[in-house]
This record gives C-alpha cells, structure tokens and sequence, in this order.
C-alpha cells in the first residue's frame, strides 16, 4: 500500500528519537473520500501555500475560520494544497524537556481540522519536523481529524496522498529531511514512491520541506543546506531528481522565507512558498512577511499550461492578507533571476509567470 505526506518545517531544534531508514518502502494510499467518475477534463486547477499554523494550545484564535478569512477568495481551485505545521490533537506529552527554550512544539484541536476544510484546503501534507511533535498519539490524531473532514494527507512514512478531481487523479508524494516522514535524503526510496505514484494517478505532485531557516536562507545554494547542525538537504538536486524520476511539478517550504522558481525540464520548481500563515508561532518582520499563493492550471497529462502568483502580507502576529503593493512578485523575480538566471520563472504584471514553449 502507498502512504503520501507532505512535510513541513519550523523553528528550533528537532529533538525526537528516529527509526533506522531504509529503502524497502511500505506504502499506503490516503485518498479523497468522495470522488466521481467523470471523463478526464481538458485541465484542472491548483492553489499551493507553504506553511500554516493556528497557534499552540492554548494560544489560539478564537475563531480559526475568520482568521483563514482574508485569504480564502484567494484559494479556490479545485484543488488547494498547504503544509500544516504541527499536529491536532489533544495529547499532553510532547518531545520537548520541561525546560527546553529551543524546542517547539505545536497542537491545535482536533476541531480546527473543520476550519482548514471550511477555508477550502483539499490535501495537507504532514512531512515535517512537527508532525511527530506529540508522539504517535499526535500523528494518530491527526491524520484521524484530517480525514474525518475529507481532507487528503500527505508525507508520513511511505503515503502518498490521492485526489480525484474533474476525473483526473493527482498524487501528492511529500518529503523532508526525516526518517518520520518520506525521507528526502534516501534518494533510492523517493525515487520508488514517485514511481508508485505514477502508476496510482495521471499526474504527479512532489513536496519537499527542505532547506535552512530564516531571512538568510531565500537562496537556493545548490548544497546540502544545514540549520541548528541538522542536514535539511540539498533541494536544487532533490527537487531536479523528483522531475527526472516523473514528478510534473515540485513544491516547497520550510524556510520560513519565499525562495525563487524555476523551469527544468519544462516543469515547474516553487522552492518555497514560506510562510503561509500563522498564529503568534513565527517572526514576521522584513522578508519573513513576504508570502505568496501559487496557482497552477494543468492538463490531465500533467503539463502545466498557466501559472500566476498572489502576493500575501503577514500581519504582525501572523494573519495572512492579500498584499496589494505585490512584494512577492519583485521579491520572487530577483531571487529567481540570481539564482536560474536562463532558467528563472519569471512573474510578469499581474502576476501570470511566463510559462515557456513546450511545457
């Protein structure tokens, strides 16, 4: 069986006891509960937004929806993919010590799982160092919240997550630097989860939470990346490797910070989508409150025929709003332009990325 997760990334230390890795993979499928048997459509639409966290009990908003609000417009697709930065539970045992100040650890209630689902979110991927924050319990709790709404999961170890929509099937194959999510640094076991992947679903969808942290990490270096000593990887290697093992687009996040895109292959690469939203959990000032919406049009094919980018402001605090001086766009360009130069994605006025001939 095939399990996809989608894996994101947050501040401090990653203090948790790892499995050995392996590249014998035990795969399970997590699929839309409710899906149709129409025809394939010509295309179908996606929204992508990099991390999301409301909060840490019991720092909390007090309604989740109306946070979500000033965003949501923005969203609609037919599909919208996020990272969910920590867990939904209501365990009390995290992998903090009592007295660790390095150390984060997030949980909203099972509940908020209702409001992701309200707001439109469709797939959440949980392949990150937050998803194991409160134990197995956590990890069970969540993955039981998401789907009780019908929202796919993506990312713990061996899942691929499925959607079935306009009668094409999408998977969603995510991976970060963990031995408790798909493993971005086993490049043998991500190869053969892309591949199984592609023989569940038309069109294939990578995720990587992969990179260091922080205002200094919105270049691609093109090496293995490290934050507090950890090895986050190398996502320019991994994010082309995904493409040549079959993936039809890869998306990221996990800096914290909008990194550049870039074209390979005739397939699109988003290196991070930073911040999306949170709630009081991280900085918010200079780059780190630059954010943006990636919308995608592809064919049941899997070639991508449009793209275009909403900007987005973090409030201090957290909240995601619409940003009508478009930072995101001359902050993506510059980044994309120093870091692909030929290759960049390059967002033009109004936000549609330039989308090259034979893609």
């Amino acid at each position: 069986m095939l399990l996809i997760v989608l894996v994101g990334g947050g501040a401090g230390t990653y203090v948790v006891t790892r499995p050995t890795t392996t590249t014998t993979t035990t795969t399970t499928t997590v699929r839309a509960t409710t899906t149709t048997t129409q025809p394939p459509s010509p295309s179908f639409t996606m929204t992508a937004v990099g991390d999301t966290d409301l909060g840490d009990t019991p720092q909390l908003p007090g309604d989740p929806v109306a946070y979500f609000a000033p965003v949501k417009s923005a969203l609609a697709a037919d599909i919208v993919f996020g990272n969910l930065e920590g867990t939904m539970t209501t365990a009390t045992t995290s992998k903090c010590g009592a007295h660790s100040s390095e150390c984060y650890a997030f949980r909203v209630p099972p509940s908020f799982a209702q409001a992701y689902r309200a707001t439109g979110f469709t797939v959440l991927n949980s392949a990150n160092n937050h998803s194991y924050d409160f134990g197995a319990q956590g990890e069970a709790d969540t993955s039981a919240a998401l789907k009780s709404v019908g929202i796919v999961q993506a990312g713990l170890p061996g899942q691929i997550g499925v959607v079935r929509t306009r009668g094409v099937s999408v998977a969603f194959v995510d991976f970060a630097p963990y031995s408790l999510t798909n493993n971005l640094l086993d490049f043998t076991q991500a190869a053969q989860l892309i591949a199984q992947a592609k023989r569940e679903a038309r069109v294939v969808v990578v995720y990587m939470h992969a990179g260091a942290e922080g205002t200094s990490a919105d270049h691609v270096t093109r090496a293995s990346e490290y934050y507090y000593g950890e090895n986050r990887g190398n996502p320019y290697v991994f994010a082309h490797a995904a493409i040549d093992d079959g993936a039809d687009l890869v998306i990221a996040s996990g800096p914290h910070v909008l990194r550049g895109m870039q074209w390979y292959k005739g397939h699109l690469i988003a290196y991070s989508l930073g911040d999306f939203t949170n709630y009081d959990a991280f900085a918010t000032v200079g780059d780190l409150s630059i954010s943006a919406i990636l919308h995608v049009t592809m064919t049941s094919r899997g070639v991508l025929t449009a793209a275009s980018v909403t900007p987005v402001a973090l409030r201090p605090g957290g909240q995601a709003v619409l940003d009508p001086t478009h930072a995101a766009w001359g902050f993506m360009n510059q980044l994309s332009t120093q870091d692909f130069a030929g290759s960049a994605a390059l967002i033009g006025a109004g936000g549609q990325v330039s989308v090259p001939k034979g893609a």
